[in-house]
């Protein structure tokens, strides 16, 4: 039951030398929405690349990735960016692009550059939003979110501490899934392969998940009750969110380096 112990979402160290990690989760989503903002009126290629190089080098420097995750930002991201943006292209009426110059014909198609430009400054749009929202996503927890959005934006603690239940419940689900057909597979329950024998594991295994989750649910809600959840206006923080200096340095240089791009 170790893996049930577990609390993914615990208040742990903030990794030494990672600058991202230490800042508050608000300091990191107020930076990047001057550029979310200005990108949705953007129709350029250069803009939203210069947006993408800068975020994929913040989360480079200043946060903790996994190698999964700095091959997805380096080679993943660049082959999703190409192949939206032929998408895209396809979608495009070439007759009304500036550019007719073909690329290549199919039949009586005819793919152009100018819908390839098209589409390449669309999935670079989608692609620099993307990048932005991961400078807060790959190192901020949902928790520590709503706590900061309890503490900065004055949010009800009972939304605040609703949102916490639901991120906690999402990493149990997985651990006690786990638990559950490793049960199954030393019984020799639902054994098998193929498309048959996967879902009469997936099915197997709603019952007792559901009778689990019931059980966690209810074990919460009698904790939140004895611990007089929604009694008083405010509630106190084991690890409070706090406003710091270098928040709002992070938050006025995010704010420059925008307005900087666009009039640049």
């Amino acid at each position: 039951m170790t893996s049930l112990s577990t609390d993914p979402y615990g208040t742990t160290a903030a990794p030494a030398g990672r600058f991202l990690h230490h800042l508050n989760p608000l300091a990191k989503v107020a930076a990047v929405v001057p550029a979310w903002v200005a990108l949705l009126f953007t129709r350029d290629i250069l803009t939203p690349l210069i947006f993408i190089v800068i975020a994929v080098l913040l989360i480079l420097i200043g946060a903790r990735l996994r190698p999964s995750i700095v091959v997805g930002l380096l080679l993943v991201l660049p082959a999703l960016v190409l192949v939206m943006a032929l998408s895209f292209g396809l979608w495009t009426d070439a007759s009304r692009v500036a550019d007719q110059r073909i690329l290549f014909s199919v039949g009586e198609f005819h793919y152009t550059v100018g819908a390839f430009a098209v589409g390449l400054a669309t999935s670079l749009r989608l692609g620099a939003l993307v990048t932005l929202a991961l400078v807060g996503g790959l190192t901020t927890t949902g928790p520590d979110l709503a706590r900061s959005l309890v503490a900065q934006l004055r949010i009800p603690y009972r939304i605040g501490y609703t949102a916490i239940a639901a991120y906690r419940f999402l990493p149990r689900f997985g651990s006690e899934l786990a638990l559950i057909r490793q049960a199954q597979r030393v019984r020799g329950v639902a054994g098998g392969w193929g498309p048959v024998a996967a879902l009469r594991r997936a099915f197997a295994a709603v019952v007792p998940l559901l009778a689990s989750s019931i059980r966690h649910a209810e074990r919460m809600a009698l904790a939140m009750e004895s611990r007089a959840f929604g009694a008083h206006p405010t509630r106190t923080e084991r690890a409070p969110s706090r406003w710091r200096v270098r928040d709002t340095v992070f938050v006025a240089v995010g704010v420059a380096v925008t307005v900087a791009v666009f009039v640049i």
